[in-house]
């Protein structure tokens, strides 16, 4: 019988069509670590598996030969130890054929770890899909692995003799707001969903930082014993991830580093700039590669071309870290329960929220009522020149900068404008902030010459408090919307 699964419909339903064609399937799986990658396999088809087997984190070639030896006993009694990757691909084929007909499913998890120097794995593993799987009808052969830059460079966009030859690349992702609720729910968890906006923003969805969290303990008790206490599981997680995932990791922390300073993203330039990189393919790959896992987005701005596009950092655990763990030294009891309230805290906090929301920019399109039109989710920023400024003629709203971080450029000639506001409570809109919205959204139509409409829309976890700003607004998103 299949067991439930949070989430992952459209996963699910690809494996499963993967598993039933009428060809040999080749399927990478991939994704951040910690995402939930070989849990999702496992327990689709646990009981199913003709062959499975998984790498060994830096063990020698030696040491995975005989791990796969053990896995081939496992399995179909075999006892011989392979001297190479051929023999072993050689010895698992040659048991297969042995076997009664049906669909024949093979699953090597973490399978960067096997491609040890010298070990020739990549090349017999090329070998045992394009001279005998392929041309077979029953094999679904499944790879994993969280090394998301050998995944791509290796298995997705090879070049040498695995070019093209996956039939279905996976992407793993995060949980939205909704499955991560669906999540607690499972596990007798009793969290409001303004408590579950608040995990979230803490350490995004991330199925295994979530099964960490004990139902007896509050958001935050669970955050400050998992991030600030002695041994918490989540201490070290932040190098962790990236040694995992990426070679040369140290060059992929200094952009997310970067990056974390700054709300609303980065050229290119800006962070060659800032960072001291070298404007070559390797930073197209490593900006690419940090999209594929979901650590940053790439987005055009407001009517710019594509040399202006902007980076930004999106992981909300890699911020949470960067803001309050790395480079703090030690904590004190109950250090991040001290924390909430403080400045410190609500200046993190609104940038969190932004970061929870652009997580669901599918949700918030839908909750505004706009699914029927074709529209851009972008980001405008204004930094007038120093001509602009020098000249008395101009308007003085055009010589002050100006950055709205989400707006929805649609096809029906309207705009929505987002104002993303955290608030533990109704938010409320004062005097001097809708003066300053009113100002930006001037500036806006000044500087862009638009004649589009301009819809303001404010999404907060629990609405606005009513007085005679909210009364202005004609559209809002709330919480209940975001878990949709």
């Amino acid at each position: 019988m299949e067991k439930d699964i949070i989430g992952r419909k459209q996963e699910i339903a690809r494996l499963k069509k993967c598993i039933a064609s009428d060809r040999s399937e080749f399927v990478a799986v991939y994704g951040r670590r910690r995402v939930g990658k070989t849990f999702l396999v496992k327990e689709l088809l646990e009981g199913r598996f003709t062959f499975r087997m998984t790498g060994r984190e830096n063990a020698r070639m030696a040491d995975q030969l005989l791990n796969f030896s053990y896995a081939m006993t496992d399995f179909f009694g075999e006892t011989t130890l392979p001297k190479s990757w051929t023999e072993a691909f050689h010895l698992l084929s040659s048991a297969i054929e042995r076997q009664a007909e049906g669909v024949k499913i093979i699953f090597i998890d973490e399978l960067p770890w096997f491609d040890t120097q010298k070990s020739g794995f990549v090349s017999a593993l090329e070998h045992f899909w394009n001279n005998w799987a392929y041309y077979r009808s029953d094999i679904k052969l499944i790879v994993c692995g969280s090394a998301t830059s050998w995944m791509l460079d290796k298995v997705i966009n090879a070049r040498g003799g695995l070019h093209n030859r996956v039939t279905h690349k996976i992407p793993i992702a995060p949980f939205t707001l909704g499955e991560t609720e669906q999540y607690f729910r499972a596990g007798g968890f009793d969290y409001e969903r303004a408590e579950i906006i608040d995990c979230y923003m803490a350490v995004g969805g991330i199925a295994y930082y979530l099964s960490l969290f004990e139902n007896d303990k509050s958001v935050a008790e669970n955050v400050n014993a998992l991030c600030f206490s002695p041994g918490g599981e989540l201490r070290d997680e932040f190098d962790k991830i990236f040694k995992s995932l990426f070679k040369r990791a140290d060059n992929y922390v200094t952009v997310i580093t970067t990056l974390s300073k700054t709300g609303g993203g980065m050229t290119r330039r800006d962070l060659i700039r800032h960072t001291g990189m070298t404007d070559n393919g390797n930073l197209t790959s490593l900006l690419n590669e940090l999209e594929q896992c979901e650590f940053i987005r790439s987005f055009q701005p407001f009517r710019n071309g594509k040399k202006d596009q902007l980076y930004q950092l999106i992981d909300p655990f890699s911020h949470f870290h960067l803001h309050f763990i790395k480079g703090h030294g030690t904590f004190g009891k109950d250090h991040w329960l001290k924390i909430i309230g403080t400045a410190a805290y609500h200046a993190w906090s609104g940038h969190a929220f932004e970061t929870v929301c652009l997580h669901h920019i599918d949700q918030i399109v839908s909750a505004l009522g706009i699914s029927g039109t074709i529209n851009k989710p972008c980001s405008w920023t204004y930094r007038p020149s120093e001509a602009v400024i020098a000249d008395d003629s101009l308007d003085d709203n055009l010589k002050t900068g100006a950055q709205i971080d989400l707006l929805i450029d649609r096809n029906d000639k309207t705009i929505t404008v987002c104002e993303m506001k955290y608030s533990e409570s109704e938010y409320e809109i004062s005097k001097a902030y809708d003066k300053h919205v009113e100002d930006r959204l001037r500036r806006f139509r000044d500087v862009e010459k638009t004649t589009k409409t301009l819809q303001l829309a404010y999404v907060t976890p629990h609405g606005l408090r009513n007085n005679a700003y909210a009364r202005k607004v004609k559209k809002q998103v709330t919480a209940d919307q975001l878990f949709s």
